[in-house]
C-alpha cells in the first residue's frame, strides 16, 4: 500500500492539470448571463470550480492551469482570492489561462482548440502527463488512481467514465469497451445510446476527464488543428473518436472507493439539476459529504460572523429546520424549511422560505412566501412577495424551469447586479 501511494504521488508530480472553465452554460439561463458556469455558487459557500481544483490539490497535483473565456471576471476574481495559497517556490500554482490569441487570431473554438492555443505554456512546464478536466461538474475524485491506471495499462489516452441511465445518456459521450476496458466505439451525444454489455438500462458515459501522455496530446492536437473546416476542435466530438482505431484508448470507470459502487458525480448544467444537487446536501447522509476532513473542498473564505436566528414570539420566531445556513446570515422572526442559505442572507419577520436555494447577499423582506425557488446573488425581494405558488404569475416576472423551479435574478426585479457576481 505504501509503495502504491509513492507510485501515485510520483505520477501526480509529473502531471499538469488543465481545467476547461470557459463554458457559457446557456442551459442555466440568466444565472450565467454575467458569469461563466464554473463561477456559479454551489453548496452554501463554494463555486463549482472549487470541486475540480480541490480534487487536484487533494490528489497531489500542484500544477494547474485554468482555461477561461466567457464572462470570466468573477471566476478570475474568485481564483485570485481563494487559490493563491500554493507555493511558487515549490513549483506549485493555479495559473489563469484566458483566451490570448497566442497561436491563432481567433478566440477558443472548442475544448481541443483551447488546449492547443496554450501548447507553448504546457511545453514550458515539461509534464509527463496532462490531465484535462471539465470545470463545471460536482464530484470528489482522486486523480492519482486514474493516472496509475493510465500507466499500468500502457494507455496513450485514458477517459474517465461513469455509468448513467440509458435515458439520460444522450447528453454525454457514450463509449463501448471490451473486457480490458479498451474503448472500441465512442459517440458524442448519440440519439440512440449504446447500452453496456449485460446492463440494458445503463450506458458508459464520458465525464469529460482525459489523461494524455504529453507527446500524444501534442501530436493529436496538431493533427486536429490541420483539419480546418472539417473539425469542431472538440475532445469529445473529434479527438477521441478519431484516435480509438490508431491508439490505445482506455476507459477508467469512476467508482466509490469505499462502497465500490457508482460514485457521486453531478452535471449541474440546468436549473433543475443545480437546485436539486444543492438541496441534496441537506439530507441526513448526503452522497456528497462536505464534512469530510480527509477530502476538504477549498475555496475563498470570507470573514463573516456566525449565522444568527432572532425573536422567539409565538407568531414571530426565527427558525431554520432541515436546512444549511452559511455565515453572516440573519433569520429574523422568519421560518426557513428544507433550504440552503448562502452567506449574508437576510430573511425578515413573518416570511417563510421552503425548498429553496438562496445565493449570497439576498435580502427577503417581511411577509414573503417563497418555495421551490433559486434566488440569485444580491436580490432584494420586496415585502409581501409570493414566489412559487402561482406558476402563471411567476412566468410573467421570472424564469420557471421544466420541473417548476423559479429562478429569480436582480435584473428580473429591476435591480442592478452586485459587484463580484
Amino acid at each position: 500500500m505504501h509503495t502504491a501511494q509513492r507510485f501515485v504521488s510520483r505520477l501526480t508530480r509529473q502531471t499538469l492539470a488543465l481545467v476547461l472553465a470557459g463554458g457559457r452554460g446557456s442551459r442555466l439561463y440568466d444565472l450565467t448571463k454575467w458569469r461563466a458556469k464554473p463561477a456559479v455558487p454551489f453548496g452554501g459557500k463554494f463555486r463549482i470550480i472549487d470541486f475540480p481544483l480541490s480534487n487536484c490539490i487533494n490528489s497531489g497535483i500542484g500544477q494547474v492551469g485554468v482555461i477561461t473565456q466567457y464572462k470570466s471576471h468573477s471566476l478570475i476574481r474568485h481564483i485570485q482570492r481563494g487559490w493563491s495559497f500554493l507555493r511558487g517556490e515549490l513549483d506549485e500554482f493555479v495559473e489563469l489561462l484566458p483566451a490570448q490569441q497566442r497561436i491563432e487570431t481567433s478566440w477558443y473554438e472548442g475544448t481541443a482548440d483551447a488546449v492547443l492555443q496554450n501548447l507553448d505554456i504546457i511545453r514550458s512546464h515539461h509534464p509527463e502527463y496532462v490531465l484535462i478536466l471539465a470545470g463545471d461538474h460536482i464530484y470528489k475524485m482522486d486523480y492519482g488512481t486514474m493516472l496509475a491506471a493510465h500507466v499500468e495499462s500502457e494507455a496513450d489516452i485514458t477517459v474517465g467514465c461513469i455509468e448513467v441511465p440509458i435515458e439520460d445518456a444522450s447528453a454525454f459521450g457514450v463509449m463501448d469497451v471490451d473486457e480490458e476496458m479498451r474503448i472500441r466505439e465512442f459517440e458524442e451525444k448519440p440519439e440512440k445510446p449504446r447500452p453496456m454489455p449485460g446492463r440494458p438500462g445503463k450506458a458508459l458515459a464520458s465525464m469529460g476527464i482525459y489523461v494524455f501522455s504529453t507527446r500524444i496530446l501534442f501530436e493529436e492536437l496538431i493533427r486536429d488543428h490541420q483539419l480546418q473546416g472539417t473539425s469542431s476542435h472538440d475532445f469529445g466530438k473529434d479527438i477521441i473518436p478519431s484516435v480509438i482505431r490508431r491508439l490505445r484508448v482506455m476507459a477508467f470507470p469512476f467508482r466509490d472507493p469505499v462502497q465500490n459502487g457508482p460514485a457521486y458525480w453531478r452535471d449541474v448544467g440546468t436549473i433543475d439539476s443545480l437546485w436539486q444537487a444543492n438541496l441534496e446536501l441537506i439530507g441526513v447522509s448526503p452522497e456528497l459529504n462536505l464534512y469530510d476532513s480527509n477530502w476538504p473542498i477549498w475555496t475563498y473564505q470570507e470573514q463573516l460572523p456566525p449565522a444568527k436566528f432572532v425573536f422567539d414570539d409565538e407568531n414571530r420566531r426565527g427558525t431554520a429546520v432541515d436546512s444549511m445556513v452559511a455565515g453572516g446570515c440573519i433569520v429574523s422572526g422568519a421560518m426557513v424549511k428544507h433550504s440552503l442559505l448562502f452567506s449574508q442572507v437576510r430573511v425578515h419577520s413573518f416570511s417563510e422560505v421552503s425548498d429553496s436555494v438562496i445565493y449570497p447577499d439576498v435580502e427577503i423582506g417581511r411577509n414573503c412566501k417563497i418555495q421551490r425557488a433559486l434566488i440569485d446573488r444580491g436580490c432584494k425581494i420586496p415585502e409581501g412577495t409570493h414566489i412559487g405558488f402561482d406558476e402563471e404569475e411567476d412566468r410573467k416576472r421570472f424564469h420557471v424551469s421544466p420541473k417548476g423551479v423559479v429562478l429569480v435574478t436582480p435584473e428580473m426585479l429591476g435591480q442592478d447586479y452586485p459587484h463580484g457576481l
